[in-house]
């Protein structure tokens, strides 16, 4: 018996070919839209500090050619006959993550990014069948179950949502994991892309919130962002009057830095989660975490429901990124300048100039 041709829909991207390589258009195939399936043509795609590690191989499990592009914002343009959640011309989101098996104990609990089974990248990956590479939101469009895209509200600024779906879903997500809330004292490290989005929902949540920080530049930004305190980190005598009085602290720092200076500013049953990727492993002397009872963990992004949840509450409290819009021939400048922390605090790409 002869197969059944399948059906796709030819897309244009922008895509890097190798870790030395150079970013250039490149024409691919999506999936045609099945019953389930949504077609959106994507306005804006948020560029991730990931986005970069991927590019450049820099945590070995780099596929090419590879077209980055997780934080997707978009028109619905066509809906599968079967599709109740979308309906065309509403604005849907993209993730992190489109597939994964939707019948394993994570899945069933609303973790679909922990997938047993297989949990389908946004790109640099592989669709179920392991084998078909997915290819990310530096693209005109893309086929999705609608099962697992994102709802968006229309009448906020698109460019400024699309980082939500990463950087905001990535700090959502602890900050709602310990229950923080009004009156807490939390310390936020870092104010970066992750940063910022940190300061924004802290706050939000009632929190009095200080942020640490080796730039003193970035103090007027941030008591701009709401926070109420700002803490020079280079100068570690600023550190000491602030001793064991931390209820929470989100780490949201990609370089190599000290742990155990941060866990000394908990206070008893005190909290500090990473949710940045630095690139050597860090040291954390036992004691740091034995006294006062602290605890140290780390956290991803969100499963399909969280993420949900993260945008309508975003929505409700006007919390969007603040992001520098780009055309895409100047994503190589964005990356650089990320790597650099020059940019206030999200590049975003205009997809229309693709």
């Amino acid at each position: 018996m002869i197969a059944a041709e399948v059906k796709t829909v030819a897309v244009r991207g922008y895509a890097i070919r190798g870790p030395e390589a150079k970013f250039e258009p490149f024409d691919f195939e999506r999936r045609e839209v099945g019953a389930h399936d949504i077609l959106i043509d994507i306005l804006y795609c948020g560029i991730c500090h990931s986005d970069i590690h991927q590019a450049r191989g820099e945590w070995g499990n780099s596929t090419y050619p590879m077209v980055p592009g997780h934080e997707i914002v978009g028109r619905v343009v066509k809906t599968g006959g079967d599709v109740t959640k979308f309906t065309k011309g509403d604005i849907a989101g993209i993730g992190c993550f489109v597939d994964s098996c939707r019948t394993c104990v994570n899945c069933q609990a609303g973790y679909e990014q922990f997938c047993k089974v297989h949990c389908s990248y946004t790109y640099n990956g592989t669709e179920m069948d392991l084998t078909t590479p997915t290819y990310g939101g530096y693209s005109k469009n893309y086929v999705i179950d609608e099962a697992y895209a994102l709802k968006v509200a229309s009448d906020q600024p698109l460019a400024n949502v699309a980082p939500l779906l990463c950087a905001g879903i990535t700090t959502y997500s602890p900050l709602k994991r310990f229950n923080v809330s009004a009156g807490q004292k939390v310390g936020i490290v870092g104010l970066g892309g992750l940063g910022h989005m940190g300061v924004k929902l802290a706050v939000s949540m009632g929190a009095e919130v200080t942020v640490f920080s080796t730039s003193p530049s970035k103090e007027a930004d941030a008591r701009k962002l709401g926070a109420h305190h700002f803490v020079v980190t280079k100068d570690r005598a600023n550190l000491v009057p602030l001793a064991a009085t931390f209820d929470f602290i989100l780490d949201t720092v990609s370089a190599d830095h000290d742990l155990n200076i941060y866990l000394a500013l908990l206070a008893t049953n005190g909290a500090m989660v990473i949710v940045g990727i630095p690139t050597t492993p860090a040291a954390v002397h036992a004691i740091s975490l034995i006294g006062n009872n602290r605890s140290l963990a780390g956290s991803g992004i969100g499963g399909i429901p969280e993420t949900q949840e993260m945008l309508d509450y975003c929505a409700a409290h006007n919390i969007t990124s603040d992001v520098e819009i780009i055309p895409i021939e100047r994503v190589p400048e964005a990356y650089e300048r990320t790597v650099k922390a020059d940019v206030r605090y999200r590049f975003v790409i205009d997809i229309g100039t693709l």
